[in-house]
Parts: structure tokens; sequence; C-alpha cells
């Protein structure tokens, strides 16, 4: 998340008025993430809306024919007890908005906090409520491509070019024909669902080890079930330093499994998935290091954390679920 355009207080204050939310309160741009600008709205509350709220406006890879996908998803896995947040429809019922050119919607506010350092057990949690899931959105009557998929990784790689990627770092021009190989897999035949492909520390809300929010589905996807695992993985199983942490990958995956066992292909092919969904961060990574503006709200983060992942996986990503 992040702030790339700016609104007034009154601007802001017309836009909350479009919906049955009470009157704007506070309204507090949220300096994180690379994609969209967010803020962060109390209102004075109406009904069982509630008075706090989280306020996109959709500025990077966002195709608008895919809004609907995302909120209704919401709505969808909200109504089945998952939690997520759920889509405040404006007052003639629309689930978003055109502001200044760009679409914008409001989102529940979920309590909770993202863990920096996680545990074992809220790892495991983690792992049951992905599996959960993934069971609950099988019925969603919506599908979505994944526009990240790996022959984009290789696409995004391809068009930033070893000369600037080498600027970032001289061992990342190499992640180029990686990311070749990776678009060359098939995985259409695992079993699929809806899938989050994006679910970061930073995209899950806790109190203690329980989960209270999964956020920022605007990744969201049909696709292999065990992507989703692996990208959840990747994100939650290394420390700052990128090194493995084998309880949080046992717990992460016991959990999983205790809702949704994997079958015997999707552990086959973990190594391979997993190596494909760091090389995704590499790339999106990369793209948003050269091109994001230097005046935005924003805090590049460095391809290579996942370059670092990707290694790991190709030497040892066969006993992640040996065990």
């Amino acid at each position: 998340m992040a702030v790339y355009t700016h609104l007034g207080a009154e601007d802001l204050a017309r836009l909350i008025a479009q919906y049955d939310v009470g009157d704007l309160v506070m309204a507090k741009g949220i300096a994180e993430g690379v994609s969209n600008s967010n803020w962060l709205v109390e209102t004075t509350g109406s009904g069982n809306s509630g008075t706090r709220f989280i306020l996109t406006l959709y500025e990077r890879r966002i195709d608008y024919a895919d809004l609907p996908y995302f909120l209704d998803l919401l709505d969808h896995l909200a109504a089945k007890g998952c939690p997520v947040p759920r889509t405040m429809h404006d007052r003639e019922g629309a689930s978003y908005r055109m502001v200044e050119g760009k679409a914008a919607a409001l989102i529940e506010f979920l309590p909770g906090v993202s863990p920096t350092r996680p545990s074992a057990v809220q790892a495991r949690a983690v792992g049951e409520v992905l599996a959960k899931l993934h069971l609950a959105a099988q019925d969603f009557p919506h599908s979505r491509a994944n526009a990240m998929d790996f022959a984009a990784s290789a696409a995004i790689l391809d068009a930033c070019g070893a000369e600037r990627l080498a600027t970032i770092h001289p061992d990342l021009p190499a992640m180029i024909g990686h990311a070749d190989a990776a678009a060359a897999l098939d995985l259409s035949a695992l079993p699929q669902s809806q899938t989050h492909t994006d679910l970061f520390p930073d995209n899950v809300l806790m109190l203690g080890g329980k989960v209270t929010g999964l956020i920022d589905f605007y990744f969201a996807c049909t696709g292999p079930m065990v992507l989703d695992l692996a990208v959840t993985h990747a994100a939650w199983c290394f420390g700052a330093d990128n090194r493995y942490l084998p309880e949080l990958s046992s717990a992460l995956v016991a959990g999983y499994e205790s809702v949704r066992p994997l079958e015997a292909e999707e552990r086959a092919l973990f190594p391979e998935v997993a190596k494909g969904a760091c090389l995704r961060f590499v790339a999106s990574r990369a793209e948003d290091w050269l091109d994001t503006p230097d005046d935005a709200l924003v805090t590049r983060k460095d391809p290579m954390q996942f370059a670092a992942r990707w290694r790991f996986y190709a030497d040892s990503g066969a006993a992640v679920l040996a065990g």
C-alpha cells in the first residue's frame, strides 16, 4: 500500500458521503507497499457499518474489469466465515466509484496487527486459514487469470534488461534465464481454486495466535492452490537475513494440511513452484525499483531478497515437505 495520488480533505469527504457510513472524521495516508494509494478512514458510523475503513485508489497493475472479481470474492469469502474484509457498497449499490479518472473502493477495516517476526503458532494459524480460504472459494462463480504468472515474471525481467538489472545488483541479470525456465512449467493439472497469491505477513492481521484478517486481495486469481501455499511459504519461512526457518515451515505446512492435505503431484512439484513464486517477486520488485518515482511515498523493496530464497528452493526445496 502507498500514496501516489493526493486527495484533499474536501475530495475525501465528498467521496465518503456517497456511502452510508456517516461523515468523514479522519483520513490518513498509508505509506507502505508499491501498487495503490491507500488511506485509513474514520467516520461517525451508520447502522452496522462500523467507523473505520480502508480507502483504496487503484493506481498500477489493475485492470478495472477485474475489480468486480476482487471485490465480489471478498464478499463471498466473508459470507462463508473467512476472516476477510467486506466491500462497502455505495448508496447506489456499486462496489467501487471513479475519482479523478481512477477507481476507488471502500473496504471494511479489520482489527489486528501484522506480525514482524512470526512465531510457529502464527504460521500454523495462517496455514489453516489459507486452506480454509481455498476450500471456501472453490464454488465462487467467477474466475480470473493470473496476471503475474511465471510467464509474466519472465517478460518483466526481459523488459527490464540485463544492463538495468545489473544497476540494482550484479547477480540479478542471471534471474532472467531462471524465469524463462519457470515460464515453461505447466501447472494446469494441479488442483485449482481462487487464490490470494500475495499472503505476506503484512497482508495478515493477527491478535496473538489468531488470524483476524487477510487483506490486499488485488493479486487474487484462479490457479493452483499449491502455488498460493508456495508464495506464503516463501514470504513467511525466512528471516530478515534470508535464513530458512524450518520451525515456521513445518508449522505452516502442518496447519495447511490439517485442513487440506496436499496431493502427490503438488508435493512433487513444490520446489519448482516455489522457485517460480520467488521469481515473481524478483521481477516485480526489480521493475518497481527501476520505475517508482523518486517523490512517491514508497520504500523500495530489494529483489535480491527473493533471489536468495530462489536459491534455497533450488538447493533444498525438496526437503520442505519431506517431514
